[in-house]
């Protein structure tokens, strides 16, 4: 843990954010202080950026955001987008068709905004996870009428076409027909979702475009994450750390491996680096 590290990147859910969406005080400290020693502190997340909770944008000093996996990635500071990558319509058309081939509620997310359907977000609470999800989904997202027709409508391709699938064996005869459509990234971060980008987008990839921008090396980053949309920036990473409670495939992409996001397992790997001779 000697390297000197200038950028540190972490996952939202279930890596720095407890199973009830909170910061913790602990990890909070460990954030400002980061900032304090010069390092940059990106939030990389599959929520949209509309979708980060305040208590983490507020932090002073962090001032990039990663969203949608990589799709967008924001200068919070004057909402300059530094990276772009939107799902073209015609492709956003075949994702929802597949989609709707099964027992999903389907979101999209364009420029920054989550959107869901009237009648999806009636179902928030069957489909997602947990409550705490379900609150978020709740609070943070622009209810349309129909979700296809939105995504038709906007100007523009869409950072994101997500979907929460109320049966196991759907959700992966999905993947399966998305892996084998081409032309995206298809992931996932939940037990139950799928994420799909535009081909070429990853929080690995993003999270390189952006050091390369500011003149960071990989050997610099360290990022912590839990799913499998984090295993991407985890390898790219010069350190990749999992929690304790992520997937099997993150730990076994990762360094090291830290404590839960129940247990402050980021900021114990923070105040480590941190640690002066």
């Amino acid at each position: 843990m000697k390297m000197e590290y200038k950028l540190l990147g972490f996952d939202l859910d279930g890596t720095i954010l407890t199973g009830e969406k909170k910061l913790t005080a602990r990890t909070k400290r460990a954030l400002e202080e980061a900032i304090a020693q010069g390092m940059i502190v990106l939030p990389a997340t599959g929520r949209p950026f509309s979708g980060i909770p305040k208590e983490i944008m507020e932090v002073k000093g962090i001032r990039y955001a990663l969203t949608s996996n990589g799709a967008r990635i924001v200068d919070a500071k004057d909402g300059t987008i530094v990276y772009e990558k939107p799902v073209p319509k015609e492709i956003t058309e075949k994702i929802l068709d597949i989609y709707d081939k099964y027992d999903t509620l389907q979101e999209i997310y364009f420029q920054g905004v989550g959107y869901i359907s009237e009648h999806d977000l009636k179902r928030v609470d069957q489909m997602m996870e947990s409550p705490a999800m379900a609150e978020y989904v709740r609070s943070t997202r622009k209810v349309v009428k129909n979700i296809r027709e939105t995504a038709r409508q906007l100007p523009g391709g869409v950072d994101k076409v997500h979907a929460i699938f109320a049966d196991q064996n759907e959700k992966m005869c999905a993947l399966r027909e998305l892996e084998q459509m081409g032309q995206v990234t298809v992931t996932r971060a939940l037990s139950n979702n799928i994420e799909v980008n535009a081909e070429g987008v990853d929080k690995g990839k993003g999270m390189l475009k952006l050091a390369e921008l500011l003149g960071i090396r990989r050997e610099e980053m360290i990022v912590f994450g839990d799913g499998w949309n984090d295993i991407s920036m985890i390898q790219e990473a010069g350190c990749g750390v999992a929690m304790e409670n992520a997937q099997e495939a993150v730990k076994e992409a990762a360094d090291l491996v830290t404590d839960s996001n129940e247990e402050d397992g980021v900021a114990k790997i923070i105040e480590k680096i941190l640690q002066k001779d």
